[in-house]
């Protein structure tokens, strides 16, 4: 093989590497810096409050929840205000509460309000949601005051 087709081949191969190189090191820096700019956007969205659309949330019981605390974690001390929409918590970035837990999926659990009630849902997480110390398989009722935890990450309904 003649001299410069290897000269250029070790070139070539030099350029590719360093294109992987660059490439490897562009998606670990998203990833890490991903973290620090979903941390920011910990809020109710719009809808989310006492009252939906001018009419006050609908009790049937005497003692309602109209908070989510946040308990424990990274966002320990935030609060959202519950009204009759749903509540989704996860990593993404259209959850009405973003956790930068490492141990929360995207999409991990939904909090949904029925007949006065609070029920918790677990989305198919990886890791599971879990109420006191039991594991949520199914809708299951949250009674004010019993920690929900995602991880590292707790939380509680309280009125």
């Amino acid at each position: 093989m003649p001299e410069i087709v290897l000269t250029v081949a070790r070139y070539g191969f030099l350029v590719l590497l360093w294109i992987f190189v660059f490439t490897v090191v562009g998606v670990i820096r998203r990833d890490l810096f991903a973290g620090a700019r979903s941390s920011r956007l910990v809020a109710a969205p719009r809808g989310i409050g006492p009252t939906v659309a001018g009419k006050p949330a609908k009790v049937k019981r005497g003692r309602a929840a109209r908070q989510l605390v946040v308990t424990g974690g990274a966002l320990a001390g935030t609060r959202i205000t519950l009204g009759e929409s749903p509540i989704t918590i996860g990593r993404a970035e259209d959850c009405t509460l973003v956790t930068t837990d490492d141990y929360a999926s995207a999409r991990h659990a939904r909090l949904v309000p029925r007949d006065g009630q609070w029920y918790l849902e677990d989305m198919g997480s990886t890791n599971g949601t879990y109420l006191d110390r039991a594991k949520v398989s199914a809708p299951t009722p949250v009674p004010l005051g019993v920690p929900i935890r995602i991880g590292r990450t707790s939380f509680e309904l309280r009125s």
